[in-house]
């Protein structure tokens, strides 16, 4: 009986929720903003967040930080809201190829190497299997079936390799990812 108090206790509230809801609402919002400038969208973004805090109160481990849980609630819809609407860029203007191609070649020569040296970094730390099969596939242009025979494994093992490779380099180089992604939302 005294667990199940405890537990009780542990439960958000109406009062502890308003309470997370005053002092988060602000910085949630300021941090939605590095990602979708479109203020209104940022606002809805939060308030789903908060709604789905509410609506999954009684299964939340209040033992793990709310703060963490809301800011990666509100990170992965705002790369939601950015994946959903910006599927497929299409380039019917030229002038904003033309600019985008002004923007890349700008970056000065230091900036370029220093991308490429995150790159190369990142493929370094793969595993050694990993990285040959990621290179094969990317670099030589080899199915995942022809990387399986010439390899000698099954093409299962390759595709457990490649999205092995694919979510470390994800993660390794999500601040160059990012950085594409915002400017290319600014250019549109």
């Amino acid at each position: 009986m005294g667990g199940n108090r405890l537990q009780e206790e542990r439960k958000i509230d109406k009062q502890s929720f308003e309470v997370l809801f005053r002092t988060y609402y602000p910085p949630l919002c300021a941090f939605a903003r590095k990602y979708i400038s479109d203020v209104d969208e940022v606002k809805d973004i939060v308030h789903q967040v908060f709604v789905s805090l509410w609506q999954r109160r009684d299964e939340i481990d209040t033992d793990t930080p709310l703060k963490s849980y809301l800011f990666t609630g509100v990170h992965n819809r705002c790369l939601n809201y950015i994946r959903d609407r910006k599927k497929i860029v299409q380039y019917d203007n030229p002038q904003d190829v033309d600019e985008l191609r002004e923007y890349l070649q700008s970056h000065d020569h230091l900036e370029s190497e220093e991308t490429l040296a995150k790159i190369n970094n990142a493929l370094d730390e793969l595993p050694e299997k990993c990285r040959e099969i990621f290179m094969m596939n990317r670099f030589d242009n080899l199915k995942y079936r022809e990387i399986a025979e010439k390899l000698n494994i099954s093409v299962k093992t390759v595709e457990t390799q490649m999205s092995r490779a694919l979510k470390t380099l994800r993660e390794k180089l999500s601040d160059l990812i990012m950085g594409l992604i915002i400017f290319l939302l600014n250019l549109f």
